[in-house]
């Protein structure tokens, strides 16, 4: 069955990714806000999931899907899809290359399978619960261990400006104690960076289920460790991915800073 749910999902990243490089209007608008006037959704995000949904519908007709932009069915197989269309729809806005399509699905509530498409990188990650990551024919994974100051760490920030201040706050704790920071504004590309070893760790709070699911399969499968709080999870309250010496500092330390407070 991973392999039937492996191929939907490189089809469907694909199909998506096409649609959202090539079909990019040059007066590109704003279809609505989320969860500020600066948190947008374009039409390319509503018009790449009503094709990722189609191609689910076609081939999967009896599986569940969450999508970002609203899709939300039941399903009757036990496999739920879990979509985000466009991840970083702002810097698509911008006509900025780091954005995504991220498809991942889930068996009875556990990813199994995940694909991150960049389609400006001309890159597509994929991962198997149990079968490894991958990126084209290479076999990813993370970096060798690092003391957390010689890390180079991810980060994102939210759109409500409450919450963006208190993560301004951590990230303040945070750069000192590390090689560097970066913030590239897709979760998805994120965690699949840091399982290509080309980022040490990546943490944020407030990300969805469609945000975390392919990419944190993707880097648990390269080696990484995954999880939020201590003891918790990645979740919305908080999310962490790293190499395996770098996370055990860098968890107590976000836990220190407050990284999982709500800001609001």
């Amino acid at each position: 069955m991973k392999a039937e749910l492996l191929d939907v999902a490189l089809e469907a990243a694909r199909l998506a990714g096409e649609l959202l490089r090539d079909g990019r209007p040059a007066d590109l608008a704003v279809a609505a806000t989320k969860s500020s006037p600066i948190d947008v959704v374009t039409e390319m995000d509503i018009a790449a999931e009503k094709l990722i949904a189609s191609v689910l519908e076609r081939r999967r007709p009896q599986d569940g899907l969450l999508g970002e932009e609203g899709a939300d069915r039941p399903g009757t197989s036990g496999v739920r899809w879990i979509v985000d269309p466009l991840d970083g729809t702002v810097n698509y806005l911008y006509g900025l290359p780091s954005w995504s399509v991220s498809v991942a699905a889930e068996y009875r509530g556990r990813t199994v399978v995940g694909v991150v498409a960049a389609p400006m990188r001309g890159e597509t990650f994929r991962a198997v619960l149990g079968g490894g990551a991958w990126l084209g024919g290479v076999r990813l994974s993370c970096r060798a261990a690092a003391p957390l100051d010689q890390a180079l760490v991810a980060t994102g920030f939210a759109y409500l400006q409450a919450r963006k201040a208190q993560q301004a706050d951590v990230a303040q704790r945070v750069i000192p104690r590390v090689r560097d920071i970066r913030r590239g504004g897709s979760a998805a590309l994120d965690l699949s960076d840091v399982a290509a070893g080309r980022l040490d760790a990546y943490y944020e709070r407030g990300l969805n289920p469609w945000d975390l699911a392919a990419g944190e399969l993707i880097a648990r499968e390269a080696g990484a460790l995954t999880g939020g709080r201590p003891g918790r999870p990645a979740s919305g309250e908080l999310a962490l991915a790293a190499t395996p010496s770098v996370f055990a500092a860098l968890q107590p330390l976000l836990e220190e800073a407050g990284a999982w407070h709500d800001g609001r």
